[in-house]
C-alpha cells in the first residue's frame, strides 16, 4: 500500500529543471547560514569576494591611477598657491621615491628636466631630494622619471586592457619575456647607474658616476610597466573568473 502511495507521488510530481535545482539548492544553503552567526559572516565575506571579482579592474585602474596621478598633482597645487597638500604629497612620496632633481621631471618652468651640464642646479640641489622647485625653474613631480613611467604605462595598459578583454582573451606574457622585456632593459639601466654610483661613494675620484637620461628612465620604465601589467592582469582575469563562476554555482548568484 506504502509502495504504491510512493509510486503516485513521484509520479505526480513534476520534474525540476537544472534552474530550479540549482535555485532551490541556494535557498536551502541561505536558510542554513541564517542559524549561523559564522556562516552569516562567510556569506557577507563572499559576496564581497564576489563583487570584486566582478569589478577588480576597475578598482585596480582607480588604485594605479590615483598611486601616479598624485605625485603629478603636487607640482600643479604648488604652481597654483596650494603648498600645504602639495607639501603633504612630497612628504608622503618621499617614502616610496628618492625625489632627486636631477632625475625628476619639472612642471610650469623653462624645462621639463635639469641635467647636470645645464648648469642650472647647484651640487647642493642636485642631491637633495628636499628641493621642490621655484617658480623660475618649475616644480618637481613627487615621483622620479622611472617611477612616472612605470605607473603611468601600468595605469594606461590598465586602460588598454578594458578594451582588448572584451574582444579576446589575453594571455599572460611568459616568464622569459617579462624578465627579456621587464626587468633587463631597467636593471642594465638603473643598475650600472647603481653599480658606479656605489663604486664613486666607496672610492672617491677613482670613477665618474654614470647618470642615465631621461629618455632610457622612461623608456625603460615603460618597458617595466607595461610587462608587468601583461603578467599580472590576465592572471588575475583568470582567477576571478574562476571566483566569479564558483560563487555564482554555489549561491546561484547572478552575474
Amino acid at each position: 500500500m506504502n509502495k504504491e502511495h510512493a509510486e503516485t507521488s513521484a509520479e505526480s510530481s513534476p520534474a525540476l529543471s537544472p534552474a530550479e535545482i540549482a535555485a532551490e539548492a541556494a535557498r536551502r544553503v541561505r536558510e542554513h547560514q541564517k542559524s549561523d552567526p559564522q556562516r552569516r559572516a562567510q556569506l557577507r565575506l563572499n559576496r564581497v569576494v564576489f563583487s570584486l571579482s566582478k569589478h577588480w579592474l576597475a578598482l585596480f585602474n582607480t588604485l594605479v591611477g590615483l598611486y601616479v596621478g598624485l605625485p603629478i598633482l603636487a607640482p600643479v597645487l604648488m604652481h597654483y598657491g596650494y603648498p600645504r597638500p602639495a607639501h603633504l604629497i612630497y612628504a608622503c612620496y618621499t617614502h616610496l621615491c628618492h625625489q632627486y632633481p636631477i632625475r625628476s621631471w619639472f612642471l610650469f618652468g623653462m624645462r621639463p628636466h635639469y641635467t647636470i651640464e645645464s648648469g642650472l642646479l647647484s651640487v647642493e640641489v642636485q642631491k637633495a631630494y628636499q628641493f621642490l622647485g621655484n617658480a623660475e625653474l618649475g616644480y618637481k613631480i613627487a615621483f622620479c622619471q622611472r617611477d612616472v613611467a612605470i605607473y603611468g604605462t601600468m595605469f594606461l595598459a590598465g586602460l588598454l586592457y578594458v578594451l582588448l578583454r572584451r574582444r579576446w582573451k589575453i594571455p599572460a606574457l611568459p616568464l622569459w619575456g617579462y624578465l627579456l622585456f621587464g626587468l633587463l632593459p631597467m636593471g642594465l639601466d638603473g643598475g650600472y647607474q647603481l653599480l658606479t654610483s656605489l663604486i664613486a661613494w666607496l672610492k672617491p675620484g677613482w670613477i665618474t658616476p654614470h647618470e642615465t637620461t631621461p629618455l632610457l628612465r622612461t623608456l625603460t620604465g615603460a618597458l617595466f610597466g607595461l610587462s608587468s601589467i601583461g603578467v599580472i592582469y590576465p592572471l588575475m582575469e583568470e582567477f576571478f573568473e574562476d571566483t566569479k563562476n564558483l560563487l555564482t554555482k554555489r549561491y546561484n548568484w547572478r552575474l
